[in-house]
């Protein structure tokens, strides 16, 4: 005998505390919000027509991409002066990472080269989806998944890499977030190869926001692995050493370690400093040949073992160690 699913509570706790009562969540949306470089640094004059340039040229690349649709039906579209934020059917994500961005790159370019007395616009692109309501309230759109939008668009990476590009040639930086990426990129769905996207550690200058995101930029152009645009971590993931299986194993190093400078004096010295008296260097029972400067200054010195002593040196006239006799003076004889 079947039994029938039981009846929702009547009262739906719409005006309940978080965390207190059960509630249907509303429909995943997806999320797109452009804000254009520089913005405030053009006159206040002008601030008007570029914002609505910003839509026009939002319209046309989604017309050009075929998926027109995307903005005649936007929910809860919004102005945000120097940029724009819309809600769209999240079935449609994959088409708006590919073919929609590299469009929007085309669009971007062509409006630049025909700007004659107009501002050039180069945008910074988020896309997110999550669930947000929209029930044809004058406040629906708002919550978490909007936010995280907003700030990826304000994260340090995808300010940098548009910072650090060519204006000429770089006109549109995307950043995904991880949620983004992972059901439409990883999955298969956008006919774009994972390649062509980068894991950065999205983070916002003074606001608690870190989050792992996903840069894709469709005509780079500069330095884009950069430290500033990646951060540390992913940089030295990039430069570990391969593994042998095609996967690349991060070296975990120290900063002091990062800054290491090698100097090989075979069979001849290395001096870091003032010397007085002269030198004679026999290499004939030396043991290992090189001298480790750790510091790039050369205040550190570290030599490898010579007849099992070790030598350190703070500066270039002090030594610490068992060297044996002490000699002032020009010392012409070999000493074994």
């Amino acid at each position: 005998m079947d039994h029938p699913h039981p009846a929702r509570p009547a009262h739906s706790g719409d005006d309940a505390r978080p965390y207190t009562v059960s509630r249907p969540l509303p429909p995943y949306r997806g999320l797109v919000a452009v804000d254009a470089k520089d913005f405030t640094g053009h006159a206040s004059i002008e601030h008007g027509a570029i914002s609505e340039a910003i839509q026009d040229v939002l319209r046309l690349a989604f017309k050009r991409a075929d998926i027109a649709d995307v903005w005649h039906d936007r929910r809860f579209p919004n102005s945000t002066g120097d940029g724009y934020v819309f809600g769209f059917d999240p079935t449609l994500m994959p088409f708006v990472i590919h073919p929609w961005l590299s469009t929007l790159q085309e669009v971007l370019t062509d409006f630049n080269v025909h700007a004659a007395g107009t501002a050039r616009i180069r945008l910074r692109v988020s896309l997110h989806v999550g669930p947000l309501p929209d029930a044809g309230s004058a406040f629906d759109g708002n919550g978490t998944p909007r936010n995280d939008t907003h700030r990826l668009l304000d994260s340090r990476p995808v300010k940098a890499v548009l910072a650090a590009s060519s204006a000429y040639v770089t006109q549109v930086a995307a950043i995904l977030s991880d949620r983004c990426y992972q059901d439409a990129v990883a999955s298969g769905y956008t006919g774009r190869h994972p390649d062509h996207f980068i894991e950065v550690p999205a983070t916002v200058e003074g606001k608690s926001f870190a989050q792992r995101a996903w840069l894709h930029v469709p005509a780079p152009s500069g330095p884009l692995y950069d430290r500033r645009v990646l951060g540390d971590r992913v940089i030295d993931d990039q430069q570990a050493p391969d593994s042998g299986d095609g996967q690349r194993r991060p070296e975990r190093r120290t900063a002091a370690q990062r800054r290491t400078v090698v100097y090989r004096a075979d069979h001849g010295n290395v001096n870091s400093g003032t010397v007085h008296g002269g030198q004679r260097v026999h290499n004939g029972d030396v043991r290992g040949d090189d001298v480790r400067v750790e510091s790039v200054g050369g205040d550190f010195v570290r030599g490898n073992s010579v007849r099992g002593d070790s030598v350190r040196g703070g500066k270039a006239g002090t030594v610490y160690g068992n060297q044996g006799d002490t000699f002032h003076g020009d010392q012409p004889e070999d000493r074994r």
